[in-house]
């Protein structure tokens, strides 16, 4: 298996995606690592970046992951301001800024970021679903309000494999790990 760092500061993060990369047989290892994360519009510029900054201290092929929130009656807000905005008015915030909103649907965007000594590239994945009128329990981040297409239930309400199954995360890294197997370990479909 070949080994590979995830490089952030969200053990959540790893936590989900452990297991999947193995299905992979991609090995991945966790390192803290937090990353001063410029301002952009961008997710994938961000992430980008923050590979950039990863590598630089670490030195070894890792990935990074960065996700977005994208709100289509608050035209796209938060987008790439996602982690600021659940640090500072969270999931309440949100549902507070909904409030008199007729419409609640949203994207939830992953971008993996992938770096080596020759290469730097992004993979994306989204997950369309709505925001809930409530905060549920279960999850992390805002598993708590947001429902995707097709389910009754939030993602923290579904449990985590059923999260993982359908999870915007997985989609970026299932292209990542598509890619990578081909490129790096020899892998055709």
């Amino acid at each position: 298996m070949r080994r590979i760092i995830f490089a952030s500061t969200n053990k959540s993060k790893f936590d989900e995606i452990f297991n999947h990369m193995r299905t992979y047989n991609i090995e991945i290892e966790f390192v803290k690592f937090e990353s001063i994360e410029i301002q952009s519009n961008s997710l994938d510029e961000i992430a980008q970046q923050k590979a950039r900054d990863a590598y630089q201290k670490i030195g070894r092929p890792l990935i990074v992951e960065d996700t977005g929130l994208f709100i289509d009656s608050l035209h796209g807000f938060p987008g790439p301001y996602s982690s600021y905005v659940l640090g500072t008015i969270g999931n309440q915030g949100i549902l507070d800024l909904l409030l008199n909103r007729t419409s609640r649907v949203a994207l939830f965007r992953s971008i993996v970021a992938y770096m080596d000594d020759k290469c730097n590239k992004v993979f994306s994945g989204d997950t369309r679903g709505t925001i809930g009128d409530r905060i549920t329990k279960g999850g992390w981040g805002y598993d708590p309000i947001f429902i995707p297409d097709d389910s009754s239930v939030t993602y923290g309400q579904m449990g985590i494999t059923n999260k993982i199954a359908i999870s915007h995360r997985t989609k970026a890294l299932n292209n990542f790990a598509k890619w990578y197997r081909e490129n790096y370990l020899g892998v055709h479909r």
